[in-house]
Parts: structure tokens; C-alpha cells; sequence
């Protein structure tokens, strides 16, 4: 089991960028495969990005592409978002999570632990 603790939200501006964190508990997070998801007020969760556990693979939303960096740190158990040239679009409720299976996937329905989510702002 892996408990994980999301961290670097905020109220920023576009264009700004911001940083998350997700801090893993246990000995095993480089057994997992990891992602990031979204969740904005009235929309369904979203697939943001993911890294694979094995291959080191790693697959974006058509929408952060070229914005939004991922990394994980397995010496550190924590995973990253980097997000730059924010849009008030990217306001959501972000969320990492972590899948026992290895194979990469968008389908929040194949992970399983989740963190509490921190919450992205960005103004116009």
C-alpha cells in the first residue's frame, strides 16, 4: 500500500508557472506507475500525465503537451508536475495517483491509491 500527499498548489496568473509535488509513503515507489489527473468544477477527472514504472515511458494530455513536465524521483519517492505558461483552463484540483500494474494508462478507473489533491488556480 502507498499513501501519497500532494503538495505546490496555488493562486497564480497566466503565463506563470507552478510546481507540484506528490510524496510517497513506503519503500515501493518505484514499483508503481504514477500519474497526475484534474479534476475542474463540473467536469469529469482527467488524465494530465503519467510515467511508467518499468520503461520510464511517458505520455501528456494533448492539452498540457509542451506546457507540463513529468518526473518522479524513486531515491526521494516523489513524483513531480512541472507546469509552465499556466492557463486559467488548468484551474482544477490536481491529483497524483498510483497504479500496482505497470503498464501506463489515462483511465483514473486502473489506478489505485490517490492523493487528497491540491488545488491549481489561475487568473486571467
Amino acid at each position: 500500500q502507498v499513501q501519497l500527499l500532494e503538495s505546490g498548489g496555488g493562486l497564480v496568473q497566466a503565463g506563470d508557472s507552478l510546481r507540484l509535488s506528490c510524496a510517497a509513503s513506503g519503500r515501493t515507489f518505484s514499483s508503481y506507475t504514477m500519474g497526475w489527473f484534474r479534476q475542474a468544477p463540473g467536469k469529469e477527472r482527467e488524465f494530465v500525465a503519467g510515467s511508467e514504472r518499468t520503461s520510464g515511458r511517458i505520455e501528456y494530455a494533448d492539452s498540457v503537451k509542451g506546457r507540463f513536465t513529468i518526473s518522479r524521483d524513486n531515491a526521494e519517492n516523489t513524483l513531480y508536475l512541472q507546469m509552465n505558461s499556466l492557463a486559467p483552463d488548468d484551474t482544477a484540483v490536481y491529483y497524483c495517483a498510483a497504479r500496482r500494474g505497470g503498464i501506463l494508462t489515462g483511465s483514473s478507473l486502473r489506478y489505485d491509491y490517490w492523493g487528497q489533491g491540491t488545488q491549481v488556480t489561475v487568473s486571467s
